[in-house]
């Protein structure tokens, strides 16, 4: 046995918030869904290109998965979304801001054909 397995982990509880922090992360949080779901109907009504929004994310964007960005895009499923993903060597667990520059450009050169 490694010696590290007789050591006892350390648990760190997250620290204790106050009910106002806690209704404030809640209000942020609540609006980043309401702006990310009107992003989602505008991009499937085509008011809303994915090239922009992949080379030019707003903020509230940044934390949401390439794939279900992908999802809300016309004539893209799970199939094609998770194929498009593999082509361009991205995790489908990936979010908009985490992708690096090879990665952003190469999905976009990829959807626009």
């Amino acid at each position: 046995m490694s010696p590290a397995a007789n050591t006892p982990t350390k648990h760190t509880a997250a620290p204790e918030r106050s009910l106002t922090q806690r209704m404030d992360a809640l209000q942020k949080a609540n609006v980043i869904r309401m702006r990310r779901a009107q992003l989602k109907r505008d991009l499937k009504g085509g008011r809303v290109s994915i090239h922009t929004l992949l080379l030019d994310p707003p903020e509230y964007v940044e934390t949401a998965k390439v794939f279900d960005m992908l999802l809300a895009v016309p004539k893209y499923g799970r199939v094609k979304a998770n194929k498009v993903l593999q082509q361009c060597r991205i995790s489908p667990s990936k979010t908009i801001g985490g992708l690096s520059d090879r990665q952003r450009a190469e999905l976009v050169g990829l959807l626009r054909k």
